[in-house]
């Protein structure tokens, strides 16, 4: 079983003008989905993935709701596995989570620069907290992102400090623990309770640094993740063939390790 633990599709009234929104903050103009779900999923079939998970970002408080009427609706869509996500300055956040948990949704997503908060501030930890009563799993983007590069608000360091308020329940880094910030991961991260995912690391992230990143932290604690409409599972798989892996940790990284934490 492969399963991408990091995609991203959109309703399809804003599908479209999500995807060119993106495209023009980042300048990434190679998107390889149009947005839509059909679109993820004529990637996920093509790359042998079984499962996608779809993160959704509440980018301001009054979006919240609407994102996770969308991530709940993805519920039904064979092969997609969606997340949600509260934003920090909705007053609703707390009983959000309650209703994205009761809904069957198993995670949350946080892109802490999109949504103006750094990981470690004292008003996340409620949230956080709550977050590790329900069980779900929270995916934070961490590290660079080429659409809001004056601030990192979520580095490998300022995790590290918050880990504990989930008490116990999973949480991943994206991007190898902070993209562009690999350095950090290995100090930082690695022999934490965190997972870290390959979102969009083939190019960016050299195996061989990869390969020692795992070493220390552990190939249990590796998801395959994609960032699909910016990379593909197939890119990311091809860097995970790159790292010098045993045949029983690729296949934990693969696809193994989600399975276990998604119930599957």
């Amino acid at each position: 079983m492969i399963i991408d633990f990091h995609t991203h599709c959109f309703p399809p009234k804003i599908a479209s003008r999500a995807i060119e929104q993106l495209m023009t903050r980042s300048g990434m103009t190679r998107p390889y989905h149009n947005g839509g779900v059909e679109s993820l999923l004529e990637v996920q079939r093509s790359s042998g993935v079984d499962y996608s998970v779809v993160l959704n970002i509440a980018t301001n408080p009054r979006q919240q709701k609407s994102v996770n009427d969308f991530a709940i609706s993805l519920l039904e869509v064979d092969g997609i596995i969606p997340f949600g996500s509260v934003h920090p300055d909705s007053p609703d956040a707390i009983p959000e989570l309650e209703r994205i948990k009761a809904s069957g949704i198993k995670g949350v997503k946080f892109h802490p620069d999109y949504q103006g908060f750094f990981v470690d501030e004292e008003r996340m930890l409620p949230l956080y907290e709550k977050i590790g009563e329900l069980g779900l799993i929270t995916v934070f983007h961490c590290g660079y992102d080429i659409g809001y590069p004056e601030t990192v608000h979520c580095p490998p360091e300022r995790l590290s400090k918050v880990l504990d308020s989930f008490g116990g329940a999973p949480v991943v880094a994206a991007h190898f623990g902070g993209m562009l910030a690999w350095r950090e991961t290995e100090e930082f991260l690695c022999g934490k309770n965190v997972y870290l995912d390959t979102a969009i690391c083939c190019g960016t992230l050299n195996p061989q640094v990869a390969a020692r990143i795992i070493k220390k932290h552990g190939a249990d604690k590796i998801l395959l993740g994609s960032d699909c409409p910016w990379s593909t599972p197939a890119n990311e798989i091809g860097l995970v063939h790159c790292m010098g892996l045993s045949d029983e940790e690729e296949k934990a990284v693969l696809g193994e390790n989600a399975r276990k934490l998604l119930g599957l």
